[in-house]
């Protein structure tokens, strides 16, 4: 399968991994000779026990708080006994940890080692972390790579600049498309209606500088489309500008790398010129990665 089905980002509605356009089918009925239980309907049970468990999972990626029961009940309408059940399960797995009274969770472990295993096993990020390095030491500012899926932009690599006070790693983590550059230039990768498919009339805003309407990201879509970067000041982040700028190995480009920099100390000539770098390295990692055969 190759990194465009796994990660670029089927439409609303789909599951994640599924082919874009390709509807999943029923699950196939037990061939003669199956051990007996495993037929339609104990599938159909294990296939909802899956989806259970990774909806926890989720659930417990989408908050840093210690989670009970009844916070899971609260949260998924999942049954009590049900929840039970899964949550015992997930702990024996390593995929959560329990708080010293033994009622509350979190993520496990076993989280970070199946997500780190993405990135090591993807074959872009080596080649993108070497572009981040080289933008990182011609501008002096932090660079990011990240990968669209859905609505948001997951970042699979950071560089940071070595003036950075960041303590907090970011691969890992998502943002929303619309109020970050990365996000607005692979947006600019998609249709009109692709862009109204995916996103909803009202854009939730992360500061009082974030686009929270189409008509005004379709607006900053035709610009980035004509410039060639995208850019925006303070939309994610209060005090940081950035630029960004897709990596175009793919139709349409799922992967972008970013730089962000101080708002009160780059002008918008200096934020112009990154822009420009960040064109000229990605088109070059672009070239790379179609030379090196990765899709």
């Amino acid at each position: 399968m190759s990194q465009q089905t796994e990660l670029a980002a089927p439409g609303p509605g789909s599951g994640a991994g599924a082919t874009p356009g390709v509807e999943p089918g029923p699950a196939p009925a037990s061939a003669p000779g199956a051990e007996p239980g495993i037929g339609p309907g104990a599938a159909t049970a294990g296939v909802k026990s899956a989806r259970r468990a990774i909806d926890l999972i989720e659930a417990f990626a989408a908050t840093d708080a210690w989670l009970s029961l009844s916070d899971l009940h609260a949260r998924t309408g999942f049954p009590r006994s049900s929840l039970h059940g899964l949550l015992h399960t997930l702990f024996e797995a390593g995929w959560l940890q329990v708080d010293a009274s033994g009622t509350r969770y979190r993520l496990g472990v076993r989280a970070l080692i199946c997500g780190t295993a993405y990135v090591d096993r993807d074959p872009v990020v080596p080649y993108a972390t070497e572009a981040l390095e080289q933008v990182r030491e011609a501008t002096g500012y932090t660079a990011h790579f990240a990968r669209r899926y859905g609505a948001e932009v997951v970042y699979l690599e950071t560089r940071e600049s070595r003036h950075s006070i960041r303590l907090v790693s970011r691969v890992g983590r998502t943002l929303p498309t619309y109020a970050t550059a990365l996000g607005k230039a692979l947006l600019s990768e998609l249709t009109h209606d692709e862009i109204d498919a995916l996103l909803p009339g009202e854009l939730k805003p992360l500061t009082p500088h974030t686009i929270t309407n189409l008509p005004g990201l379709h607006t900053e879509c035709a610009t980035i489309r004509e410039r060639g970067y995208a850019a925006e000041i303070e939309e994610g982040t209060l005090g940081v500008r950035c630029v960004a700028s897709v990596i175009p190995y793919r139709i349409p480009a799922t992967d972008a790398m970013s730089c962000s920099m101080p708002v009160d100390k780059v002008t918008d000539e200096e934020a112009i010129r990154v822009g420009e770098l960040l064109m000229e390295t990605t088109a070059a990692l672009g070239a790379r990665l179609r030379r090196a055969g990765v899709r």
